[in-house]
């Protein structure tokens, strides 16, 4: 029994049977069909499942389930909106404001030297390897727009130039009124960013700075 909805794994298996269809699979020629095969990729995503255990309770072998997890995860990020569409949807949907934040994905085996030398996949904040991911957020937190991956090593800011966030964003609260919320990561990201006012060195915030916070 898998917590998401039918019409979820419906959805995918439906987005599946289109990419078939375009490879020109004949039918009968996969070992798992298109609502199984469905099912295998969430299970991967909901429960964070083992590809051993997906192989050995659908009957494959752990090769063609590592082929089929990634043919998902495929057809779902082709069918992901880029960013304009993201916020044209977020305007349309009449969002009084969105939600920014990046996290880091932890990740093994992987490195690379910066141009100063430094790892560029370790995060020194978080203290293990991981790749630098921006989200953007309805008002409730759903996620609408979620980035390609970064360096870990990456200040969220520098993800959010490389992306073209900052310039979108702020466009876009310069021209519908619609604000990005944000953490003291993005200080200084334009005006279009509202994050909390940062306690001065040494003092105590203002009573306005106070109340702007607790907004």
């Amino acid at each position: 029994v898998l917590d998401v909805r039918r019409a979820t794994a419906e959805q995918l298996a439906k987005l599946l049977r289109g990419h078939r269809e375009r490879l020109g699979t004949r039918k009968g020629t996969r070992a798992l069909g298109v609502f199984r095969q469905a099912v295998l990729v969430l299970r991967w995503f909901v429960d964070g499942t083992r590809l051993v255990q997906l192989a050995r309770d659908n009957g494959i072998s752990v090769p063609t389930a590592y082929r089929y997890l990634h043919e998902g995860l495929t057809v779902l990020a082709d069918h992901a909106p880029d960013l304009s569409t993201a916020l044209e949807r977020a305007a349309a949907a009449g969002y009084t404001h969105l939600n920014l934040d990046g996290t880091v994905i932890r990740t093994d085996r992987v490195a690379a030297a910066g141009p100063n030398g430094a790892d560029l996949w370790w995060s020194g904040k978080h203290k293990h390897h991981g790749g630098n991911v921006q989200v953007i957020a309805a008002p409730d937190g759903w996620p609408i727009w979620v980035s390609p991956v970064r360096p870990g090593r990456e200040h969220d800011t520098t993800c959010a130039r490389a992306h073209g966030l900052v310039d979108a964003l702020n466009r876009l609260a310069a021209t519908l009124g619609i604000p990005t919320l944000t953490d003291l990561g993005y200080e200084n990201a334009g005006p279009g960013f509202r994050h909390p006012v940062k306690k001065p060195k040494g003092g105590e915030l203002a009573q306005p700075d106070q109340a702007f916070n607790a907004v």
